[in-house]
């Protein structure tokens, strides 16, 4: 079973968006694919999927983690595609106890038999809940947007998810966990160090440690979809993160590719249709249906791309985005032409366009001033 977690800096970069169509192009491809919302205390994901609210979900199981999570699981209407509902009703399920989330886990790992692939949409943050479930897999996912904060948070996310990795790979009582719980303690402490700087002391402290964190780092390997973006310049952005993860986390990560905003997908969400279903011919539909491609023909779990791979999928993106954007720039003077669209329309919608990247640039310049600030005073981030 194919274990695929969806995870993100932060809200409002479309990731439970990508986690439901997703699963269904992998469903339309003839996996048998269960989708679990993991955004425990902001489920939405049934709204994505066109469902009722539900009346049970992972809340029901947690409350009585004896009983069997298949009890919550639902079909779809897409055949190949079951569900597991979130549940923001009942209170307490966004902080699961060690207990709780060790029964789930168990139980998501336990439909193997009949499962193919398992996406967890996970919520946003760098909870330490949040952080086990994307650890569960090698290659989890990683949805950032280009604006400043997204992919702020979307390197936070993935720096936090390898010290949670570091942790856990520490015995109790060893030595290393004592250094890790202590810089862990000193939250300023903790912003200047990166794993090129401590690997080294742990090695001399604790060999056993070293070398059990060293192998799992080796063989983590996220992954990353930039949504959202306008233009095919919003796509070097990404370049960010995988320059700040190499350098300050010895982490190498793969690019999976981009997907354009488009406005049709908020008619979808009104109509309760997936945008994949609603129009799979769409932009933003094909680029999900690319990006499932890319996963199913990867290896699974122990999948290690080398640097070429890893620079290739990045070059890929980029080309992508450069076509994508031409063929929606046909699609809009086809529109033009048609009269489906007219020059009105067409200027409402650029003028909205305008007012969005007034604010990125906006926010841009409070963050890069915020940036500045901070590596006077000795910071890094």
């Amino acid at each position: 079973m194919r274990v695929i977690p969806v995870a993100s800096g932060k809200g409002g970069v479309g990731k439970s968006l990508v986690a439901a169509n997703l699963g269904i192009a992998f469903a339309q491809a003839g996996q048998r694919v269960v989708l679990a919302d993991l955004d425990l205390g902001a489920s939405n994901l049934h709204l994505v999927l066109g469902h009722q609210a539900p009346q049970m979900g992972i809340g029901t199981f947690l409350n009585n983690i004896k009983s069997n999570l298949g009890s919550v699981i639902v079909n779809t209407d897409i055949r190949g595609l079951r569900f597991i509902p979130g549940d923001n009703e009942i209170p307490g399920t966004a902080n699961l106890s060690f207990f709780q989330r060790k029964a789930l886990v168990k139980q998501l790992l336990s439909l193997k038999d009949d499962t193919d692939v398992l996406i967890l949409d996970l919520g946003a943050g760098t909870h330490q809940s949040i952080l086990d479930f994307f650890l569960l897999s090698n290659q989890g996912v990683v949805v950032s947007a280009p604006a400043v904060t997204a992919v702020l948070n979307a390197y936070v996310f993935l720096k936090n998810a390898v010290f949670r990795l570091m942790f856990n790979s520490c015995s109790k009582g060893s030595n290393a966990r004592a250094y890790l719980e202590k810089i862990r303690k000193d939250g300023a402490g903790h912003q200047k160090l990166y794993i090129p700087k401590i690997l080294p002391y742990i090695q001399k402290i604790d060999i056993a440690s070293y070398n059990k964190f060293v192998s799992r780092l080796d063989s983590l390997h996220p992954r990353l979809i930039m949504n959202l973006i306008d233009d095919p310049k919003n796509a070097d952005v990404a370049m960010k993160i995988r320059r700040s993860c190499e350098e300050y986390l010895d982490l190498k990560i793969e690019h999976l590719g981009i997907i354009y905003r488009d406005v049709i997908q908020d008619t979808a969400l009104a109509s309760r249709l997936p945008i994949t279903l609603y129009k799979p011919q769409s932009i933003l539909s094909q680029a999900i249906y690319r990006i499932a491609e890319k996963i199913l023909q990867s290896p699974e779990d122990n999948y290690s791309p080398d640097d070429k791979q890893i620079e290739e999928s990045f070059q890929e993106a980029g080309q992508e985005a450069e076509n994508d954007f031409d063929t929606k720039m046909e699609y809009i003077e086809d529109l033009l032409h048609s009269g489906a669209m007219s020059q009105g329309d067409l200027i409402e919608t650029i003028k909205s366009q305008q007012i969005e990247i007034s604010k990125i640039k906006k926010e841009n310049n409070f963050y890069k001033l915020k940036l500045t600030r901070a590596m006077q005073q000795g910071y890094k981030v």
